[in-house]
């Protein structure tokens, strides 16, 4: 049965796909934590209270919350062969040169009878001491995926079907397996059109991907979204299936890891409304890609931000900037993902309490906010938006 349907950031949401953070942030070290892209190591049991937050924001708003290790179960219970090529597939992309130590590691993995603890084994990292492999300076034999609770980027929902993306970075590579599994073996998604497939494209990650409405997305060129991937996109999506989208306009942001993705400067906060931080559209490049009966055809916008999305949307918008008109406030915010929320329907936002200038400022705009904890959280460099991957959205009307 086919459960996707997302044609927009606003519409009333139903579904949404979360990881509660696990015993992979313990693995976290001082000395790999650029290599993980983390600031600083959070403390489990408050980051676990903090996402807990979250999920009890979404189910008081009515909103069915499912869980990442949960969905990777069901798929990999669905038969036995899938359950080892799960382990397969999960050690070839753990890229380990040790032949001895393949054979350890398949056979320590295989000897998990039960399937959750299997699937949460995966993700927090396996030390080498745990299969007799001889540590010599790195102690993991299977690093840890301490990102996973960022949803929203190794897959993304968009309209009826899925993208199983690429990640930019080889740290965070491995997280697509479970979306990959999910979407082939599971009973309730494996039906589910895969609009975009990972393997041997340029990177493409879920943070940069919004959708505007059901004909047009907004998709971030950044550090970790390349235009050649964006290009395959508008292929898969124009071209190759049948699909509503018409339109895919891309925006150039600063490609560092300050604007990791569009979602950090820029979300939807009602039907008209936008949240976003000034100073990465002040000069902002846009190149807008169009489907041409059997074509596509890509052209370099000279028109200012604003005035394309009033052109999409055929409607005057408002821009609210993050931090209020502070610059210091702004930049400060937009680093603690001020900038990054999560809207349940029209007018009604997710946001981090820390953020209390660009919160006062969405309530000047009318917008009712349910703010979260966040001390923990935010060591991670996400907000709200990035902690979820919603699959089931209302239609907005």
């Amino acid at each position: 049965m086919n459960k996707i349907a997302v044609y927009s950031e606003i519409g009333k949401l139903k579904t949404v796909l979360l990881h509660e953070p696990g015993l992979e942030l313990t693995n976290l070290v001082p000395d790999y934590l650029e290599d993980f892209l983390f600031d600083d190591i959070p403390w489990l049991p408050l980051a676990k209270k903090e996402h807990q937050a979250l999920a009890q924001v979404f189910r008081n708003a009515g909103v069915k919350v499912v869980y990442l290790s949960d969905l990777v179960t069901e798929a990999l219970d669905s038969n036995e062969s899938v359950r080892d090529s799960f382990i397969s597939d999960f050690v070839l992309e753990s890229n380990i040169d040790d032949n001895d130590a393949i054979s350890k590691l398949t056979m320590y993995l295989k000897s998990i009878k039960d399937t959750k603890e299997l699937v949460l084994k995966t993700m927090v990292g396996i030390k080498k001491s745990e299969i007799d492999v001889k540590s010599e300076g790195n102690p993991f034999i299977t690093y840890p995926m301490p990102n996973l609770y960022f949803e929203r980027d190794p897959v993304a929902c968009v309209g009826d079907g899925v993208l199983i993306n690429r990640m930019f970075f080889k740290t965070r590579c491995r997280e697509t397996i479970y979306g990959r599994y999910i979407f082939t073996y599971h009973k309730d998604y494996k039906n589910v059109p895969k609009y975009y497939e990972h393997n041997g494209i340029p990177s493409i990650e879920g943070g940069d991907i919004m959708i505007l409405n059901e004909n047009t997305l907004l998709i971030g060129i950044s550090q970790r979204t390349k235009l050649e991937a964006i290009r395959e996109l508008a292929k898969n999506l124009f071209l190759k299936n049948k699909t509503s989208f018409k339109t895919i306009v891309a925006f150039e942001i600063p490609k560092k890891r300050t604007f990791m993705h569009l979602d950090t400067v820029f979300t939807q906060v009602d039907k008209y409304k936008f949240l976003y931080y000034k100073e990465c559209f002040e000069n902002v490049g846009i190149i807008k890609l169009t489907k041409n009966d059997n074509s596509i055809i890509e052209e370099t916008i000279n028109s200012k931000f604003k005035d394309v999305l009033e052109e999409m949307l055929q409607h005057e918008v408002t821009l609210i900037p993050c931090g209020g008109d502070d610059d210091v406030a702004a930049a400060r915010e937009q680093w603690s993902d001020g900038a990054n929320s999560i809207t349940l329907k029209p007018g009604e936002v997710i946001v981090y309490e820390r953020n209390d200038i660009t919160n006062h400022v969405l309530k000047k705009y009318a917008l009712k906010i349910h703010s979260i904890p966040s001390s923990e959280l935010s060591r991670g460099r996400g907000g709200p938006r990035c902690m979820c991957m919603p699959l089931e959205r209302e239609p907005v009307k």
